[in-house]
């Protein structure tokens, strides 16, 4: 099959392209990007007025299965994956039981190809069963196609085992992403610790409990030579100790969510359970720290940490609501705020969505270049709509941003030159 897509704005940050081009794909591959491309093609496209990207990779992505598909399953989860622009995700294990072995990496693999819908790159746990008593057969791991491995929903708790862990995971080239919270700080606590959990009456959870994981794993990392990359940044503190650690040649790179530097804990006023998330939604100061760690360099992946639940682990008192809410269809327009905000230009927010998850991940996608994939995300940046619980693909509908009007919109999502229109 050839697909040719017409006179959109293609940026390509991996390439430095910013132009308006035609883009020739054919037999799953990109074959061509030029101006005025003449050949017969069994499709095309008219991209104008549109904006034609590399397919949109999220590093951060809860999909439930097994044991969760009440709020999510790998098919609602790429669906949704789709509806957002993302060609690619990565889930996290965290499930049940967690991906801590070669055969559940593979079952993951394998129903995704069935699917046929965007691609996954499973991330497996560190330790089995998230524990931190016992590291996760990881070599086994990476012979079945897992390139990177967290204990996402807690940071590995055990000293001994983290420092044997990164050791492995260095030889084995594997990132390691860390979950960073001292739960011995956390306690029981729902929101971040400030003004508001004192005038709302909640427990808090304070800045430090992170930061001092993203302290002491940035150490370690030094120590054993793993490449580590810290999951959902949301403190100035953190920031600033990934700036300091960049700084001095670290190999330490980091992520965060739109909804940190979209909303603060003053959202939780409203109690709505949405709005409780892990790490929380923290200060005005926190979110001034990460537009400026986004806008020099210092985090380098926007990432959803799309996290579904279903209606009946929402539908409770704050204190026993479950923390997460979903992300991806939402992060394109949210994460455009900053394009208007003047913080990122469009090539640098693709970066960020596309090309940089990518060259972390060390995976052949987030490109545009010839003989790559033809992974391609394409979008009306004008599209003015309202996000609705009827447009949601995902099982779930755990988002504060439900009613809001949003500017921005992919129309098209191209999976190794599979068109879906969304």
């Amino acid at each position: 099959m050839t697909l040719l897509i017409k006179n959109g704005r293609v940026i390509d940050p991996s390439q430095q392209i910013d132009n308006i081009l035609d883009v020739l794909v054919q037999d799953k591959k990109i074959l061509k990007i030029a101006k005025n491309i003449i050949a017969h093609a069994d499709t095309v496209i008219d991209a104008t007025n549109h904006l034609v990207t590399p397919g949109f990779v999220d590093m951060h992505t809860h999909l439930r299965e097994p044991g969760g598909e009440i709020s999510e399953d790998l098919a609602s989860g790429l669906e949704t994956a789709l509806a957002g622009g993302f060609t690619t995700v990565c889930p996290m294990p965290n499930t049940i039981p967690a991906c801590d072995s070669p055969e559940r990496v593979k079952y993951l693999l394998n129903r995704s190809r069935e699917l046929k819908l965007a691609n996954i790159l499973p991330i497996a746990a560190i330790t089995k069963a998230r524990a931190s008593d016992t590291v996760s057969p990881l070599k086994d791991i990476k012979k079945v196609g897992c390139c990177a491995i967290s204990d996402d929903g807690c940071a590995v708790a055990n000293k001994t085992i983290l420092k044997k862990a990164m050791i492995e995971a260095s030889e084995l080239d594997l990132l390691f992403i860390e979950h960073c919270e001292d739960r011995k700080l956390v306690q029981k606590g729902v929101m971040h610790q400030g003004y508001w959990s004192t005038y709302l009456g909640l427990k808090g959870i304070s800045s430090s409990s992170e930061s001092t994981i993203v302290d002491r794993d940035i150490q370690m990392a030094v120590q054993t030579g793993v490449r580590l990359h810290i999951a959902h940044v949301s403190t100035a503190e953190s920031v600033a100790i990934i700036r300091e650690a960049k700084a001095k040649g670290i190999a330490v790179t980091c992520e965060v969510t739109p909804h940190h530097f979209s909303l603060t804990d003053e959202a939780v006023q409203t109690f709505d359970t949405s709005t409780k998330v892990n790490p929380p939604l923290r200060s005005a100061k926190d979110v001034d720290a990460i537009k400026a760690g986004l806008k020099d360099g210092t985090i380098d992946v926007i990432a959803t940490d799309h996290a579904p639940h279903a209606f009946i682990y929402k539908q409770r008192s704050f204190n026993r609501a479950a923390f997460g809410m979903i992300g991806l269809e939402t992060a394109l327009p949210l994460s455009m705020k900053l394009i208007n905000e003047g913080i990122l230009s469009w090539p640098l927010l693709i970066d960020k969505l596309a090309c940089k998850p990518a060259h972390i991940l060390k995976y052949n996608r987030g490109t545009l270049k010839p003989n790559s994939f033809a992974d391609i995300t394409i979008v009306d940046p004008q599209k003015t709509w309202v996000y609705s619980k009827a447009l949601i693909k995902s099982k779930s509908s755990n988002s504060p941003f439900i009613g809001q009007t949003f500017i921005g919109k992919v129309t098209q999502t191209i999976v190794e030159g599979k068109i879906f229109n969304v």
